[in-house]
């Protein structure tokens, strides 16, 4: 009987071990793919540095923040600009102020409804626009690819072409729009309250 219970004890506390390992294993996976990369940068860009827009990033994603952009004429906002952050990434930020590699940023472009509600002039999402994709890579991982560069992949995606990119230079597509935030990694981080330590 002792002997019996001497190996249940064995195998349970086997079990337990072997339980450990997986779980300290799998968190060690996951910040691994977080901080340098890892597996979730794969859902953007594949081996040539071509960039995508993730699939499955609104189930996955956090969101960081909107934008909304002042009609030209009239009331209400002619855009509304809804930005979401690859997982693991806002962690990383508040810790010291800057995005791991293998960061992904998701903008979701809409065009907006207005209307009047009880709350006053009231600005929606509606069609959706388009994607701007950013993967942070300090390493200079994708050298003459023109959408790589200070740090980011860099690329604009039509609605209903998430897999293929209108943009052909960053330096002209994009990066001027992101001067003004040269001093935040190229990132407007003042609109995104997630990353607020």
């Amino acid at each position: 009987m002792k002997a019996i219970q001497a190996t249940g004890l064995v195998v349970v506390s086997a079990i337990a071990a072997i339980a450990a390992i997986v779980v300290v294993g799998g968190h060690s996976w996951r910040a691994m793919a977080t901080s340098s990369g890892g597996s979730y940068p794969e859902a953007a860009v594949d081996a040539h540095g071509n960039l995508h827009v993730p699939a499955d990033y609104r189930d996955t994603y956090q969101p960081l923040g909107s934008w909304a952009i002042a009609a030209n004429e009239g009331r209400g906002s002619k855009e509304l600009h809804v930005v979401l952050a690859s997982p693991g990434s806002v962690e990383a930020y508040r810790k010291n102020g800057r995005f791991p590699d293998g960061t992904v940023l998701v903008k979701e472009v809409f065009k907006t409804a207005t209307k009047e509600m009880t709350t006053g002039t009231v600005s929606r999402a509606d069609d959706l626009k388009g994607w701007f994709v950013m993967v942070k890579d300090s390493a200079d991982s994708h050298p003459g690819n023109a959408l790589w560069g200070d740090g980011w992949g860099w690329s604009w995606f039509e609605a209903g072409s998430p897999t293929k990119t209108t943009s052909t230079d960053y330096r002209l597509n994009c990066k001027s729009c992101h001067v003004p935030a040269q001093t935040t990694d190229w990132v407007y981080v003042d609109g995104y309250p997630a990353l607020k330590r």
